[in-house]
């Protein structure tokens, strides 16, 4: 079997309404680029047909391979799941509700040659975002707090679709501590840590406003535990062969 180029991973908790179709829509894009790939979803516990579903497509395409547990663990968790389980020489995280266009992913793709980690931004000139004023003020808030505590250059960490070379990551995944929503700060904190390149791209994105404060207070913990680890005990500092710090090289496209 030759190398897969791509691998994409794609948590799932509760969405039988558009795991299919997120499905389907990563096959029709990336099959017009003849590259190989595969499809890693990751049922996060889910109690409705998501797995059904997934099941159900993985059946008629035998690309797409289906790690699934009963117990809800979060969304962290699950793309930390399914990284540990990707073959691809670059491993796309995605989210599985069909927010997100993905119809641009091989500019992500082209991008890695000059990166390490490429991630879509809603702070992008180039972006088109839809997004209640609720969830925009609450993302510009959790923005502010997390450059203030990690240090992060970044205006946009959440925005659910990232490209990052394997190779590039496959010692800092497994240090990971998160399991919920602010995986992704702690992914980028400690790709900063490192001094991996990261580049921003635009997107095309329409959020609701399923997103609540009280969500929001669970990542402003997330964020204490991980500023914690980061500059107190030095938790992500652990694996590197030197204590010489480390700057990231931000670029925007």
């Amino acid at each position: 079997m030759s190398q897969i180029e791509l691998s994409f991973v794609v948590p799932a908790y509760n969405e039988e309404k558009f795991i299919e179709c997120t499905l389907g829509t990563i096959d029709t894009i990336v099959m017009k680029k003849y590259l190989s790939y595969e499809i890693v979803v990751v049922n996060d516990g889910s109690a409705d047909k998501t797995l059904v579903n997934a099941k159900k497509y993985a059946g008629k395409n035998a690309h797409v391979k289906i790690i699934s547990y009963s117990k809800n663990l979060g969304k962290g968790y699950a793309v930390k799941t399914g990284f540990l389980n990707a073959k691809g020489n670059v491993v796309f995280f995605t989210d599985s509700d069909s927010e997100i266009d993905l119809t641009k992913i091989s500019n992500y793709v082209n991008a890695l040659k000059n990166a390490d980690i490429v991630i879509a931004s809603k702070k992008h000139k180039n972006s088109h975002i839809q997004v209640p004023l609720s969830r925009r003020i609450l993302s510009e808030c959790f923005n502010t707090l997390v450059r203030i505590f990690t240090g992060i250059p970044l205006k946009d960490t959440q925005s659910g679709l990232k490209a990052m070379k394997k190779s590039a990551f496959v010692n800092i995944i497994p240090h990971l501590a998160v399991k919920r929503y602010a995986f992704d700060v702690e992914l980028l904190a400690v790709a900063n840590l490192y001094g991996l390149k990261v580049i921003e791209m635009p997107v095309d994105i329409k959020l609701d406003a399923k997103f609540k404060p009280i969500d929001m207070w669970h990542m402003f913990i997330d964020l204490l535990g991980i500023a914690y680890r980061l500059r107190v005990i030095h938790w992500y500092q652990r694996p590197l062969q030197t204590k010489q710090s480390f700057k990231s090289v931000l670029s925007s496209v």
